[in-house]
């Protein structure tokens, strides 16, 4: 299992959402959680990587020991 811990700026970002973007976020990360399951990610180098979702949002995140996951900050390749 894989732990996920949350930086302010991710959780500030997070609670902007609309419930319905809170799921999808929140069904993505326990995908991850659970399952180890990353979807369309990609690496970005020294340790850093990305989530990706086609509607533009990046989640940038660190594996630590392969087992925490830290959200570091969120962005909009389209905005």
């Amino acid at each position: 299992m894989i732990i996920i811990n949350k930086t302010k700026e991710f959780q500030a970002w997070f609670d902007s959402l609309t419930i319905k973007e809170q799921l999808k976020v929140e069904a993505r990360l326990e995908r991850i959680q659970n399952l180890e399951y990353f979807g369309d990610a990609k690496s970005l180098g020294n340790g850093l990587a990305e989530l990706r979702w086609t509607n533009g949002w990046r989640i940038y995140f660190v594996k630590v020991k392969a087992t925490i996951i830290l959200l570091l900050n969120e962005g909009n390749k389209n905005a």
